[in-house]
């Protein structure tokens, strides 16, 4: 699905397939979710277009952009309403690739465990997919933040989190009633940290539901 050479063309179709392919999944319910990727050669970040059906991504569903955040190609249509944090994200966390999902799960548990600030994901083979996690035996706080319209401030947050030297951000976040956000150093990495964060997520909402059942 990746290729090691992204031009526009090639990452418009490899986000553009994980697109339909988490739609398939139920991760991107009518126009939600954001895709992103840097191209390597110029530094410049493709994006998906706002407002667009993420399981029927063509080329024009995707906007080019520059480092710092202006279009790169002129009648550019408008960014995702969250291009900052891609961003951000890119900027200070050294992401090669964002992904943004609206699971079930994802949504659920963020709300759920909002008074807490994070979902505990602790005891899971499935760890071992996110870097700096050797065994199962590992635990993972994925943060919640409450979500809100002013993109700006929550880059800025999330900025604070990722330089956070005690405990920085790594790999994903939820934001509160909303969603999860994963990141990589490429393409390829990205798409394993979101695939492994969403298994977690549904393993233990499903945990948790049989738990109250009992």
């Amino acid at each position: 699905m990746f290729t090691l050479e992204l031009n526009r063309a090639s990452a418009a179709d490899a986000l553009g397939r994980i697109g339909a392919d988490f739609a398939r999944r139920g991760w991107a319910p009518a126009t939600s979710g954001n895709y992103s990727c840097v191209l390597p050669e110029r530094g410049q970040l493709l994006i998906t277009a706002s407002g667009r059906h993420k399981g029927h991504l063509g080329p024009d569903d995707f906007v080019l952009l520059e480092p710092d955040g202006t279009p790169a190609e002129p009648d550019a249509a408008a960014s995702s309403a969250e291009t900052a944090l891609h961003l951000e994200l890119v900027r200070t966390a050294g992401a090669g690739a964002v992904l943004h999902t609206h699971s079930i799960w994802g949504t659920v548990l963020s709300e759920y465990w909002s008074h807490r600030g994070s979902v505990e994901l602790s005891g899971w083979e499935v760890l071992k997919a996110l870097p700096g996690f050797e065994t199962h035996e590992s635990a993972f706080r994925l943060v919640i933040f409450d979500n809100t319209q002013d993109i700006t401030d929550l880059a800025g947050r999330v900025r604070a989190r990722l330089l956070d030297p005690a405990h920085p951000l790594r790999h994903g976040l939820l934001l509160r009633g909303h969603g999860l956000y994963a990141w990589g150093a490429d393409l390829a990495a990205a798409h394993r940290h979101i695939e492994a964060l969403e298994f977690l997520l549904e393993v233990v909402g499903r945990l948790q539901s049989l738990d109250q059942r009992a």
